[in-house]
């Protein structure tokens, strides 16, 4: 990850200034407060994965507020996803507290006020990313803020274990790669997030979260299957075809609608990379599931405004 700001090179009278002038620029806007202004010391670093964005920073013991006034200016609907790396944490969104330790994360709403304080020696990193990519796999989220995820859980364990694991290698992969590595942390978030939610009220915002991520895997473990029908996907995910696709209609979908949309996808990513570019678009269209190459080709264009071969060359152009 590259380096943005760090207080090693500021003189320490306007180190804080200049570290919070960067913060909000490059995480969110926000009031806040040092411990001690003349031995401020923070880093920030920052990387893209595909559409999403990592910050990370370590720095000297302060108090955050992120208020109404701050959200009128924000430009952007993300969520983010923070992952303590080391030292204490504790923040506090929607009257719900949370303290985090090195290994958990929680899930915060830039839309909703929040207020955070860093003890010594504190690392954060934060996931940023549409809210969008979230809640179309586990539908709204305002209930799932300030919960601390902790790695003791096998889900929060695996997926603590790859978000501590992006700083490392974000920068240095290809398209392709970025791309699977973003579908796959945010499917890991949204089942530690899903999973969280199991046990807690209400009852049925819980069951419905849960529903939609365990109708992504089923759907998404089996796309390779030309005959995957609803009924599979259903029975698969453990809730009736009718129980499903009433989920899915708040998501503007259906069972048969999302297995299409995410073999296109699939194609299409299959389309966009260089190290692919030895199969025939029949042979990966073939691979993701489809059987008629004539309605392949008819979605993908609906879906994509091309052709999959027309698509695969403007590519190459860019």
């Amino acid at each position: 990850m590259k380096t943005i700001f760090s207080t090693t090179d500021v003189h320490a009278r306007e180190r804080f200034d200049y570290w919070h002038d960067v913060a909000c620029k490059n995480l969110v806007e926000h009031d806040s407060n040092p411990g001690c202004r003349q031995t401020f010391q923070a880093e920030l670093q920052s990387e893209g994965l595909a559409d999403l964005g990592l910050v990370l920073f370590e720095n000297s013991p302060m108090t955050v507020s992120h208020t109404a006034r701050h959200m009128a200016h924000a430009s952007t609907d993300e969520l983010f996803v923070c992952r303590q790396i080391a030292g204490v944490l504790a923040l506090e969104q929607d009257n719900r507290e949370v303290v985090l330790e090195s290994g958990d994360f929680t899930l915060l709403d830039p839309r909703v006020p929040y207020a955070g304080k860093f003890a010594e020696g504190s690392r954060l990193l934060v996931l940023k990313f549409p809210r969008r990519l979230l809640e179309a796999r586990i539908g709204k989220t305002q209930l799932m803020t300030a919960r601390c995820m902790k790695p003791s859980e096998a889900e929060n364990s695996l997926t603590s274990a790859f978000l501590a694991m992006l700083p490392r290698h974000t920068g240095r992969l290809g398209q392709a790669a970025e791309e699977i590595a973003k579908d796959q942390v945010l499917d890991l978030v949204a089942v530690s997030l899903a999973k969280g939610m199991e046990g807690s009220g209400p009852r049925i915002s819980s069951a419905r979260s849960l529903a939609l991520v365990r109708l992504r895997a089923a759907i998404e473990s089996r796309l390779i299957d030309p005959a995957l029908d609803a009924r599979t996907v259903a029975a698969a995910a453990g809730v009736s075809v009718r129980y499903a696709n009433a989920v899915l209609a708040e998501e503007s979908t259906s069972i048969m609608r999302l297995i299409s949309a995410r073999r296109l996808s699939r194609c299409r990513k299959a389309l966009e990379d260089p190290l692919q570019i030895h199969r025939t678009v029949s042979e990966i269209a073939y691979s993701w599931g489809f059987s008629d190459m004539t309605h392949f080709g008819r979605k993908f264009r609906a879906t994509y405004g091309l052709l999959p071969s027309e698509y695969r060359r403007s590519r190459k152009a860019t």
